[in-house]
């Protein structure tokens, strides 16, 4: 009982030693972190309203923000650790050789991450433009480090890794596309009459932008027909409409005003009708 006791004394001993030893730097050490945290939303706020006066694109936004806040909480970290007695070579020399192991598991994360920064300062594409890459397109929606969502024009969300993008050719269309709309008219129909039929329709549809000039000419001369072509200008999200609006506007106005718009067909001509006969197969009368 009396060996117990005494070991009871020893540990109780023990840990009120080390609660005055350690106990006061614990608590400054937890004090340092929290005013690192206060600090590093502070400085935070300040960099983003500071950032928003330059325009700059969110992602890059976004970026600066969380490197100012994980910077001044690493900051505020390793003064705490020096205030618990913590060496930091050591654990530099450890964080060294996890992190080299971490990079081999995560190639592909990091090489997202590193086309993502690519992607950010280079800025070959802005939130809000439409834009084709690696057999697909839509609208950009977001820029992330790990990849680029676009929203399609069926409602659905298109996921790119960032590593898909940088170093394939990439089509930006901006936030307007041309749409081109063709149409075939006789040959004996009047021409003039035709393109100015088609000018007034696109000039006349309210989704079609006056900058750009939209441009409507002949561009070729078919078999059977004259081909009329009109390219307007609009926006991204009236790209699919405005195709469909301007072809049943087209073929309307051409039937009332007696433009004919012709079938595919060609002209056959004979110009011998003298066949030779056939030769005979088998034996002739002997």
């Amino acid at each position: 009982m009396e060996g117990e006791l005494k070991t009871l004394g020893h540990v109780q001993s023990t840990l009120t030693e080390m609660a005055l030893r350690f106990g006061p730097k614990l608590v400054v050490a937890v004090l340092i972190m929290a005013a690192g945290l206060v600090a590093s939303r502070w400085l935070a706020r300040a960099t983003e309203r500071t950032l928003h006066r330059w325009a700059l694109e969110p992602p890059v936004r976004q970026l600066l923000v969380r490197l100012v806040r994980v910077l001044v909480l690493g900051l505020f970290a390793i003064v705490a650790l020096q205030n618990l007695g913590v060496e930091l070579l050591p654990l530099i020399a450890g964080l060294g050789v996890a992190g080299a192991g971490l990079a081999l598991a995560t190639q592909g994360v990091l090489s997202n991450m590193v086309a993502g920064l690519t992607i950010i300062f280079t800025r070959p594409y802005r939130v809000g433009e439409s834009i084709a890459i690696v057999g697909v397109e839509g609208t950009v929606e977001a820029i992330t480090l790990f990849n680029t969502v676009l929203s399609h024009a069926d409602q659905s969300r298109v996921v790119i890794p960032n590593r898909k993008i940088v170093g394939e050719i990439l089509h930006n269309y901006g936030r307007i596309r041309q749409v081109v709309v063709t149409v075939a008219v006789a040959y004996d129909a009047d021409l003039k009459l035709a393109l100015a039929t088609v000018n007034e329709l696109v000039h006349g549809n309210p989704r079609v932008l006056a900058d750009p000039a939209p441009g409507v000419q002949i561009t070729a001369l078919g078999d059977s027909a004259v081909r009329i072509s009109a390219s307007p200008w609009v926006a991204v999200g009236d790209y699919g409409a405005v195709a469909g609006e301007l072809n049943l506007n087209i073929i309307e106005a051409m039937r009332q005003r007696g433009i004919t718009i012709p079938f595919p067909q060609r002209e056959v001509r004979l110009l011998n009708n003298d066949f030779l006969p056939l030769p005979r197969s088998g034996r002739g009368p002997g």
